[in-house]
């Protein structure tokens, strides 16, 4: 469960996403708003104000393709705004990464304890302090880096372009290249597909093996995650996912390039003035694989049964003639 923890937040919100999106879709109708308190209130907080926005830059841009550029153009808008916040994020997950891979040879003497079958309880729990102690001490994080927030902030943009779309006649009328922006579109969803692959594999650029293994789940998730909700969203928000995951790209490179090298070298120079703590030994390991623990509830229950095989034993003895 540990393992699958960190991708709750993101999975939810996806499914999210869906859910509003296909409710928006049976509440309103094809250029028709919605008018209950929920998706109502989303359209007229949201999707109207988009909608005035996207009508705005398809005029001013113009041409058959208008209405696809304009979403380009926003999604460069909403991801220029939260490139700091996304890079900040990234700073911080790369700094983790890079302290990890200092801790490596304490996490895999753990790790490779833990996986034994005949630990008790009380081995189990000293373990487990062991890991906390070595992330504590060494100044780290137990849920890692990266959090939802680019994401969360996205999510009522999201809406409010697929209610901008489907509630304007001109809008829902649109293509982009052909494309429909008002209907579920296979070509943008497999762009989007991959350009989500390529942001996962250039996020392993400079990752030590070790820790790679642990990411390629997560590297695999976002694709499958982009898949899954295009196919379940209009043309123009699939659109807007596509080049989302265009403009990540491009972000993934700076980090790759430019952040990660100048990570690198500020976790060197923090280690030279604050070593690496030293929580967990061989020796460590050791001792407490030949420990023999009892916790004192066993301890009770065996003095117990001594107690009750003694008297019967002293019963049975005077018994005897």
């Amino acid at each position: 469960m540990k393992k699958f923890r960190k991708y709750i937040g993101l999975i939810a919100i996806c499914l999210a996403v869906m859910l509003i999106v296909t409710a928006c879709a049976q509440s309103g109708g094809a250029n028709k708003p919605p008018t209950g308190f929920i998706y109502g209130s989303i359209y007229k907080f949201i999707g109207k104000p988009m909608q005035n926005i996207m009508l705005y830059f398809s005029n001013i841009i113009g041409g058959a393709n208008g209405a696809g550029w304009a979403i380009i153009l926003m999604t460069l808008v909403v991801r220029m705004i939260l490139l700091p916040l996304m890079l900040n994020q990234q700073k911080k997950s790369t700094t983790q990464q890079e302290k990890m891979s200092r801790l490596q040879p304490q996490m895999k003497l753990i790790q490779d304890t833990m996986k034994r079958k005949d630990l008790n309880q009380d081995q189990q729990m000293t373990l487990a302090g062991w890991q906390r102690e070595l992330y504590s001490k060494n100044h780290l994080s137990l849920t890692g880096g990266m959090g939802c927030l680019p994401l969360i902030i996205q999510f009522p943009i999201m809406i409010g372009i697929y209610d901008a779309v489907m509630y304007s006649k001109s809008l829902a009328s649109s293509s982009f290249f052909g494309i429909s922006l008002s209907s579920r579109s296979i070509s943008v969803t497999i762009f989007a597909t991959i350009f989500a692959f390529a942001q996962g594999y250039l996020s392993l650029v400079g990752i030590p093996q070790e820790q790679k293994k642990q990411m390629q789940s997560m590297m695999l998730m976002n694709p499958i995650m982009t898949l899954f909700i295009c196919l379940s969203v209009s043309g123009s928000v699939a659109l807007y996912w596509a080049a989302g995951n265009f403009f990540s790209i491009i972000q993934q490179l700076l980090v790759a390039y430019i952040i990660t090298p100048k990570v690198k070298k500020e976790v060197d120079e923090e280690l030279k003035r604050e070593p690496i703590t030293e929580v967990v030994t061989k020796e460590k390991v050791n001792e407490l694989l030949n420990s023999q623990v009892s916790s004192p509830v066993q301890t009770e229950e065996t003095k117990e049964l001594h107690e009750s095989l003694r008297n019967r034993n002293k019963g049975k003895q005077q018994k005897r003639p």
